[in-house]
């Protein structure tokens, strides 16, 4: 913007004027302000107001643009972590291979020592994590080698009976090992994750 054209001896006072997107221009002191222009109240001739403009308007951007490039950049700044991320959860074969769980044998229909032999001389026992949610039941499938052994110590109903077989729990391969007291049918027992499987 620029005033009407002068002589060279411009005698005019000047009054700068700015916009709403912070641009900066001069007007005659005694002419109304241009529409959408406002006076920052710094009077004198054309040099001086020139001079004032040049030490305020140091970036020639438009409001609008430098709040548009601001925002652009603020929106690719990562935002940092509330929180750090949960660890997954671990798997229930993870789990119940980390050190000796509490156990018990599930007996159906009732938890006697004839049940017990019954359920030997169908190969499988059903053992029960009661340390897991809602509690772990499996279906082991005894080791052909120790079935007589464990047969015999349930028949005699004393001292502590090791029950193991192997497995598939959530498709990992896994060894059930449990060591059950005959006198409450609890006991302590872990997973092995099977090894030649693990590495797969």
């Amino acid at each position: 913007m620029s005033g009407p054209e002068r002589s060279a001896e411009d005698t005019t006072v000047y009054k700068v004027v700015v916009n709403h997107e912070e641009q900066y221009s001069i007007w005659p002191e005694r002419r109304e302000n241009p529409r959408g222009w406002t006076s920052v109240g710094v009077t004198g001739s054309k040099a001086e107001c020139l001079t004032y403009i040049e030490s305020v308007w140091t970036d020639m951007r438009p409001l609008s643009l430098r709040k548009a490039m601001e925002e652009a950049r603020v929106s690719r700044r990562p935002e940092p972590a509330s929180r750090p991320p949960e660890p997954a959860e671990e798997s229930l074969p993870v789990r119940l291979s980390r050190g000796p769980q509490p156990v018990e044998l599930t007996l159906r229909p009732e938890r006697t020592l004839k049940t017990l032999v019954r359920q030997v001389e169908t190969g499988y026992v059903h053992v029960r994590f009661t340390g897991t949610r809602g509690g772990t039941e499996l279906s082991v499938p005894l080791e052909p080698a120790a079935l007589d052994r464990i047969k015999a110590q349930a028949e005699r109903g004393e001292g502590t009976v090791q029950i193991a077989g192997g497995l598939t729990l959530d498709y990992v391969p896994v060894r059930c090992v449990a060591d059950i007291d005959l006198a409450t049918f609890t006991g302590t027992g872990q997973l092995e994750i099977v090894a030649s499987e693990a590495r797969a």
